[in-house]
C-alpha cells in the first residue's frame, strides 16, 4: 500500500500549479463538459503513466542498487526544486469540432510528455518495483489534483495558494530523496 499512497500524496502535490492542472482550468472554461473532460484527463493519465512506470520499473530491475539509489534519491530532489517553478500554459488550443473526450485526452498525454509528474512516476516505479500500485497512485494523484479544477474551473486558481502547495510539494519530494539518498527509506529488495 506504501507505492500507493507515496505516489499518489506526491503527484497530487505536484500537480498544483502544474501545466496540465492550467490545462483543466482552461479545458473546464472554454468546454463546459465536466464528465468527458474528467474521463479524458484519466485515460491519457493511465496510458501516460503506464508507459512511465513500466519504464520506471524496468530501470529498477536493471540498475544495481546503488546506482538505483543515487538516481531516484537525485532525481526526487530534482523535481523538488523543478516544482517550486510555477508552469505555465503557453500554446493555444484549437478547440473547434471535436469532442472534449477527445480534446483532453489527447492534450493530457502530450502535456504529460516529460513532465515532472510523468519522471515521477518513473522515478516511483524504479523505486518501488511495484509499478501498477505506483500507477493506480500516480493516476489518483493527478485526479485528486486535477478533477476539482475542471469542477470549479478558473474561480479554484484564484483561492487556492499555489504558491504554499509547490512548496510543500517541493519539501515532499526533497524529503523523499534525501531520505533515499541516506538509505531511510530505500532497502534492497523493496
Amino acid at each position: 500500500m506504501e507505492p500507493f499512497l507515496v505516489s499518489c500524496a506526491l503527484i497530487a502535490a505536484a500537480e498544483m500549479g502544474d501545466k496540465t492542472q492550467l490545462l483543466s482550468f482552461l479545458l473546464a472554461g472554454r468546454l463546459q463538459k465536466p464528465w468527458p473532460i474528467i474521463a479524458g484527463i484519466l485515460i491519457a493519465t493511465l496510458l501516460n503513466h503506464t508507459l512511465a512506470g513500466s519504464v520506471g520499473y524496468l530501470l529498477g530491475g536493471w540498475l544495481s542498487h546503488e546506482a538505483l539509489l543515487w538516481i531516484t534519491g537525485l532525481s526526487f530532489v530534482a523535481f523538488g526544486l523543478w516544482t517550486l517553478h510555477p508552469d505555465s500554459l503557453d500554446e493555444g488550443l484549437r478547440l473547434r469540432g471535436r469532442g472534449a473526450f477527445a480534446i483532453t485526452t489527447f492534450a493530457f498525454f502530450l502535456a504529460e510528455m516529460g513532465d515532472k509528474t510523468q519522471l515521477a512516476t518513473v522515478a516511483l516505479a524504479a523505486r518501488f518495483q511495484a509499478p501498477a500500485m505506483v500507477i493506480l497512485g500516480t493516476t489518483a494523484g493527478m485526479l485528486v489534483a486535477d478533477v476539482p479544477a475542471v469542477w470549479l474551473g478558473g474561480k479554484l486558481g484564484e483561492r487556492v495558494p499555489m504558491k504554499a502547495l509547490r512548496i510543500v510539494a517541493a519539501l515532499l519530494f526533497l524529503g523523499l530523496g534525501i531520505a533515499t539518498l541516506t538509505g531511510l527509506l530505500y532497502k534492497e529488495g523493496i
